[in-house]
């Protein structure tokens, strides 16, 4: 792209904002598991996944900082809960594995197309990370979707736990999806496609994975979409969240480990 104008500068950083938030915070919740999980390879493959989403965010946030926001460390650890765009559905605790592991599924999905599509981005630096980052996410998806069709054709318990889990993580992970102000402008300069089409692709996506689990999607017209948190209207659950987060920081912001 040539030298960026103030409507494309606003619309990369409210992008690339949403998306670290979305790494950062479920990064946060992922890494809750470490030691919690029913088997030991579990407990491994959740806290490397964490311990990526984080390396994510610190990734863009450091290109938010290139585009003139503060330096990565006071992006995550010094705003206010109303300023942070992520969905509502990397906000909610871990709950029981079957929570967790479809928020996963559902995510993660989500995320791997994103960043294919913003692997030809118009804007250089956001692709270049897209490319980077494609590779660890077809780790993550695989994992996801192999333990989604193994539980989904195992037992009544475990596809019947698995089914409340969608029933439940659908709605929240359609605010993944919610439009933006620059969606226009976005689109226009190449620089992303939007969300309507990250969300028909991720709709296609999820369905093959669902159908090999004989699992049932729910119907997208009559599900309730969480959307708020693009736009900093968060649920109960992410100022706990961020408090606890930002402890060590908040006592010392100058410290150097």
């Amino acid at each position: 792209m040539k030298q960026l104008t103030e409507i494309q500068t606003k619309a990369l950083k409210d992008l690339i904002c949403r998306i670290a938030d979305d790494e950062l915070i479920l990064g946060h919740r992922n890494s809750e598991w470490t030691a919690l999980v029913p088997i030991l390879e579990e407990d491994i493959a959740f806290s490397s996944m964490a311990q990526d989403k984080i390396g994510h965010s610190l990734a863009l946030y450091q290109l938010l900082n290139k585009l003139g926001e503060p330096d990565p460390d006071a992006i995550a650890f010094t705003r206010k809960e109303k300023d942070f765009k992520c969905c509502h559905l990397v906000e909610y605790p871990i709950g029981d594995y079957d929570f967790s592991l479809m928020r996963h599924f559902l995510f993660d999905k989500s995320e791997a197309i994103r960043f294919d599509l913003l692997s030809r981005s118009s804007f250089e630096d956001l692709a270049n990370i897209a490319k980077k980052f494609r590779g660890e996410l077809k780790y993550h998806t695989m994992h996801a979707d192999t333990w989604l069709v193994q539980l989904g054709n195992a037992t009544e318990e475990s596809k019947a736990r698995m089914q409340s889990a969608l029933n439940q993580c659908f709605p929240l992970a359609l605010g993944i999806f919610e439009p933006g102000e620059y969606d226009e402008v976005l689109s226009s300069e190449n620089i992303f496609p939007g969300e309507k089409v990250l969300q028909g692709m991720w709709l296609d996506s999820i369905k093959i994975i669902l159908d090999s689990a004989n699992l049932s999607i729910p119907d997208i017209d009559t599900s309730d979409r969480s959307y708020g948190g693009r736009k900093g209207y968060h649920t109960e659950y992410l100022k706990p969240l961020l408090d606890e987060m930002t402890e060590v920081y908040s006592i010392d912001p100058n410290a150097e480990w």
